[in-house]
């Protein structure tokens, strides 16, 4: 079983890939500054949660 991200991480999570293509990376490390840059999240949780969402994405490509 994997975990269930809230609709909000998912949507926010979305968003930034779409507008921002290219930009993000699959290393999460490198995606928290992203976050923080191109979002106004004050929380670290929901900016960690966001930066793990689009690392996960990024990472697990499904062939098409």
């Amino acid at each position: 079983m994997g975990n269930i991200r809230q609709k909000n991480i998912k949507n926010i999570s979305f968003r930034l890939l779409e507008k921002y293509e290219g930009i993000f990376t699959g290393d999460f490390d490198a995606n928290k500054p992203l976050v923080t840059k191109y979002t106004d999240i004050q929380s670290k949780v929901i900016r960690n949660r966001v930066a793990g969402y689009v690392t996960r994405k990024l990472t697990h490509v499904r062939p098409e």
